[in-house]
Order: structure tokens, then sequence, then C-alpha cells
């Protein structure tokens, strides 16, 4: 075993990486752009299983979310927490980025329910004609945690 094993941690196998998913309720949403990257933070629903939804809310002026969502071909959105003790687990999972249609909407609302970071203002919100809520398919995930085994 190195030295550094203990810095270096584990890979976490699927159940841990769902554990994560459901257990944070935010974290990093990166796309690009012609060839431009933005990375933004962002509440999250999990469905359980293989997608993650989001909520554009809050829009710029010059809908930078939005323009990026729409011609990034992939996505990648990284949750992480840290302890006060040094232990750490992190989880990146990458994937195409839609906006959901209205037919979606109720099965995004309860995911986001599920774990979304302040999910309580979600029920605000009523179903509306053309939710501006995305989804991210996991196609590839990953994670790692130090001192947590």
């Amino acid at each position: 075993m190195s030295k550094f094993q203990s810095l270096l941690g584990f890979q976490m196998d699927d159940a841990d990486i769902d554990k994560v998913l459901t257990e944070m309720g935010i974290g990093v949403l990166s796309m690009s752009a012609e060839g431009v990257p933005y990375g933004v933070p962002l509440s999250f629903g999990y469905d359980g299983d293989d997608t993650l939804y989001f909520v554009f809310l809050g829009a710029s002026t010059d809908l930078r979310k939005e323009t990026y969502a729409e011609r990034a071909s992939v996505a990648s959105f990284t949750t992480f927490d840290v302890n006060p003790d040094g232990s750490w687990r992190s989880v990146i999972v990458a994937g195409s980025l839609d906006r959901i249609t209205v037919d979606d909407w109720d099965t995004a609302r309860e995911a986001m329910a599920d774990n979304a970071y302040q999910s309580n203002l979600l029920s605000k919100y009523e179903l509306q004609e053309n939710p501006n809520v995305w989804e991210l398919k996991i196609q590839d995930r990953s994670g790692r945690a130090v001192g947590q085994q």
C-alpha cells in the first residue's frame, strides 16, 4: 500500500455513488459551448437510477445557463461534501443534457422533492406549460472517498 493511500482514498461502488447522489442536494453543472467552459452551482434531484434534474431559475438577461445547456452535447455534474475531520467524498457524473417536456414535469418534481436543496420551494410552482427543467441522463459515473470506510 502506498504511503499516500490515506490521501487517495478509495473508489466508490455504484451503491455508494447512489447514496451520495441521494443525500446531496447541490453541486456544479459543467457545460461547454464552442470550446468555452461554464460551470454553475445548482440544486438537483436524483431519480435513484440514471437521471438528475435541474430547475433553471433566476435566469440572467443573456440566458447563459440555457444557452450553454442547449449547445452542449454532453455535460458533467459534480457533488461533494467535506467533513471537519478531513474525510470527504465526491461524485462526478456525465451524460446528455436535455430540457424536459411537460409530460416529464411530475417525475422531475418528485425527484427534486426527494433531495434537492430547499426542495420545499418547488411546491410553490404549479405545472408550467414549458417548465425550465433539464435532465442529465447519466452515462458515466465515478466516485471517490477519503476516510469514509
